[in-house]
C-alpha cells in the first residue's frame, strides 16, 4: 500500500512538474497562444463587427470553453483534427450568442454589406440603423421558433429571394419609403 501511494505521490510530482496532468489548466502563455490563434477568425462575418473589447470577451469565452474540453494543452494542440475541433468551438460560440435581436443582427448584416447589396440607402443614422435591425429582428422571431431553425435559414440565406432577404427589402421598405427591386438574371450554360 505504501509503494502505491509513494508511485501516486511521484506521479502526480512529475506529472505537475512536466505540466502533463490531466487535471493540470492552461498557463497564462498557453492561454494567450489560444486567443492569437483566435485572431485569424476576426474576419467571419458575425466576428468582424465586433468592438476590440467584444472579440476579446469572445476569444476569452473560446479558449475557456476549450481549456474544460481539453485540459491538458499539449495533448490538444498536437490532435490530428485540432484546427477542426477549434472551428467547431468557435461555430458553437457564435451560435450560443446569436439572438435575433437588434444588437447581434447588425453582427449578421452589417450596414455596410446591406448598402453594397442594395437593401439599405447610404447615410443612414445611427437610430435608422436601429430601426431597421428592430424591425428585422421582430420579424426574424415571429417567423422562426427556435435558434436551430434560424440557424438553418442563415446557412441557408443563398438567394435574393430568401426569407431573410424578403424580411429584410420589407423593413427597409417600410422605414425609408422606398422599393428595392430584384432582377432575375438568366445564366447561360455555355
Amino acid at each position: 500500500m505504501k509503494k502505491i501511494l509513494l508511485y501516486l505521490s511521484l506521479c502526480a510530482f512529475a506529472a505537475t512538474a512536466l505540466g502533463c496532468s490531466p487535471q493540470a489548466k492552461w498557463n497564462h502563455e498557453q492561454k494567450k497562444a489560444m486567443r492569437d490563434a483566435l485572431k485569424a477568425y476576426r474576419e467571419m462575418v458575425y466576428l468582424q463587427d465586433l468592438t476590440d473589447p467584444e472579440f476579446v470577451v469572445f476569444t476569452d469565452g473560446v479558449a475557456g470553453t476549450l481549456e474544460e474540453a481539453f485540459p491538458v494543452y499539449t495533448t490538444f494542440i498536437e490532435m490530428p483534427a485540432v484546427e477542426d475541433t477549434v472551428d467547431f468551438y468557435v461555430i458553437t460560440t457564435i451560435v450560443e450568442e446569436l439572438d435575433a435581436d437588434a444588437r447581434n443582427m447588425r453582427h449578421l448584416y452589417p450596414y455596410q454589406y446591406l448598402v453594397s447589396q442594395g437593401i439599405l440607402p447610404e447615410g443612414l443614422t445611427h437610430e435608422q440603423q436601429t430601426e431597421f435591425y428592430k424591425c428585422f429582428a421582430q420579424k426574424v422571431n415571429a417567423q422562426y421558433s427556435t435558434m436551430d431553425q434560424f440557424f438553418a435559414a442563415i446557412l441557408a440565406d443563398t438567394s435574393d429571394f430568401s426569407q431573410l432577404a424578403q424580411f429584410q427589402q420589407q423593413c427597409a421598405n417600410d422605414l425609408f419609403d422606398w422599393v428595392v427591386e430584384v432582377e432575375e438574371v438568366e445564366v447561360s450554360e455555355d
